[in-house]
């Protein structure tokens, strides 16, 4: 990464993701953003993904793969949206907001992987290392760096990458997609 996060922005942003999800389950405004207390990093456009949990399980993620706001602007909206407006849970009620764990994802600018074919393809992959972005059409998905844990295989990946596409698990040994790979600076709330 260009540019690393400091502890201190780090606990900024966590901090931020924290008071704007609590301000928005109570249905409370968010708080105004300070930009004068904020780093030039924090000021600086930025791309994140914000990732809820709850004992452990997914309870949201949303974010954005390209920078277009502020980091600190991008966290907060991202962190409100991955509560209340992720498709695949119900919004977070305020009686969850105290086991709520909140990670956030800073994402370098996706780059495209070449390849070959589809046997080349799954060699090209770092495992714990890249984010990957399949396109086929107007249809496109990701997996955050982090899904390696829980999908350690990349042709397992790669399956599980086109189903969240809404796509059959084998297109991508059948036609040629636009693969593009990212990285992220990974950081959470302390338990």
């Amino acid at each position: 990464m260009s540019t690393r996060l400091t502890d201190c922005e780090k606990q900024m942003l966590l901090h931020l993701a924290r008071e704007a999800i609590e301000a928005a389950v109570r249905g409370k405004p968010l708080p105004s953003l300070d930009g004068e207390a904020l780093t030039p990093t924090l000021r600086k456009i930025g791309a994140s993904f914000v990732t809820l949990t709850v004992h452990g399980n997914l309870r949201g993620c949303i974010g954005a793969l390209e920078a277009y706001q502020p980091l600190a602007q991008d966290v907060r909206e991202h962190a409100v949206a991955a509560a209340l407006q992720d498709p695949r849970f119900p919004p977070v009620a305020e009686k969850e907001l105290s086991h709520i764990h909140i990670e956030v994802s800073y994402l370098t600018e996706p780059r495209e992987l070449i390849y070959s074919d589809s046997a080349d393809l799954p060699a090209k992959l770092r495992p714990n290392v890249d984010g990957v972005i399949l396109k086929h059409g107007f249809r496109k998905a990701t997996f955050l760096p982090q899904v390696w844990e829980k999908i350690p295989s990349p042709v397992e990946f790669l399956e599980q990458l086109c189903y969240k596409m809404g796509e059959r698990g084998n297109l991508w040994r059948e036609a040629k997609l636009q693969v593009y790979t990212y990285q992220v600076e990974e950081f959470h709330e302390l338990n």
